[in-house]
């Protein structure tokens, strides 16, 4: 963080003030989740070097995200679980994704599918299932995050999960989980039997 910023403010280094920006958001999570105007508001970075930074996060979270395409993501729950948290972390608004995935489990793609507000977005299965046989998949992921920092699925969340396992049951895909991930927490419809 040090070297995106470059330099600090009188009596204090751009480490320093890089440490100071974790101590103020709590973490180094929460630096990576805030926003410009967030980081701007910091004595001594400025605009410009919040731009950086964020940029800088920006192009390692997508290369992040690109190096595990085509590559088995299923090998531990552990490893989707981090997939997800690179996708999702720090959303202010509840963002439905979907990852699709061939017979030996790697990622074909990731999919953005629908975006909502802070509490609530709307599903629409029959999108899902044409884009899942678009891309040839033989199952997938659903995934959607909880601003709200509470990772335990509503009544419309495990309607939802029902509604979208007998939509892609008929054309042969299936789903493997459906995970909610709420900050460092996560909730597995899989792991609690809930598929």
């Amino acid at each position: 963080m040090a070297l995106v910023i470059r330099s600090g403010i009188a009596g204090s280094h751009a480490t320093e003030l890089s440490q100071r920006l974790i101590d103020r958001h709590g973490s180094l999570a929460a630096v990576l989740a805030s926003s410009v105007e967030a980081l701007a508001t910091m004595p001594g970075l400025g605009l410009a070097k919040a731009g950086a930074l964020v940029a800088a996060i920006e192009l390692a979270r997508r290369a992040s995200l690109e190096a595990i395409e085509g590559r088995t993501i299923l090998d531990r729950p552990q490893a989707v679980r981090d997939f997800l948290a690179l996708l999702l972390a720090g959303r202010d608004q509840e963002v439905f994704v979907v990852l699709f995935v061939d017979s030996q489990n790697r990622l074909i793609r990731h999919d953005e599918m629908f975006r909502g507000t802070l509490s609530q977005t709307a599903v629409y299965p029959r999108e899902i299932v044409k884009r899942a046989l678009d891309l040839q998949a033989a199952a997938l992921l659903l995934a959607h995050n909880h601003p709200s920092g509470l990772a335990q699925p509503s009544q419309a969340d495990l309607a939802l999960t029902q509604a979208l396992t007998q939509a892609l049951t008929p054309v042969g895909i299936s789903v493997l989980d459906h995970l909610i991930v709420a900050g460092a927490s996560s909730y597995s419809f899989a792991e609690q039997g809930r598929l």
